[in-house]
């Protein structure tokens, strides 16, 4: 049940954001095999100066074709599990005409007792839905 947030530059057509928005989902069902219909995604366009995102020292640029992604999940993926997230993360949006070094991810992780779906409960410690992957 990951909740996704998509922050980008402002200037990209409505079809594309769905298209990036679904390219992410698409590489989490794949990766994590979450159901389909498991989609909670929020996407926000910045004036370009309101973004700041540079390379950490790893010698590359970005463009105004930046998309930052944050993933907030339940905890008890392996290293290897979020790093296969991050590759088909980057795979599925090159087509989309987002390089590499466009691509800027992180995943929260949290607990079960961390989420609610709506009328203020819990459902995951309420029984009402069962906890990913146990």
């Amino acid at each position: 049940m990951p909740f996704v947030r998509i922050d980008l530059i402002r200037g990209r057509r409505p079809d594309e954001l769905r298209a990036i928005a679904d390219a992410t989902h698409r590489a989490l069902v794949d990766v994590l095999d979450i159901p389909e219909r498991d989609t909670f995604q929020v996407i926000t366009e910045h004036d370009a100066d309101h973004i700041i995102a540079l390379d950490a020292g790893l010698g590359f640029e970005r463009t105004d074709r930046l998309v930052m992604i944050q993933i907030f999940t339940q905890s008890g993926r392996t290293t290897e599990v979020k790093q296969r997230v991050f590759q088909a993360i980057a795979e599925q949006l090159d087509p989309l005409g987002v390089s590499g070094e466009d691509v800027f991810i992180g995943i929260v992780e949290n607990g079960p007792q961390d989420w609610s779906f709506g009328f203020g409960r819990a459902q995951y410690t309420e029984g009402e839905l069962a906890v990913p992957g146990r």
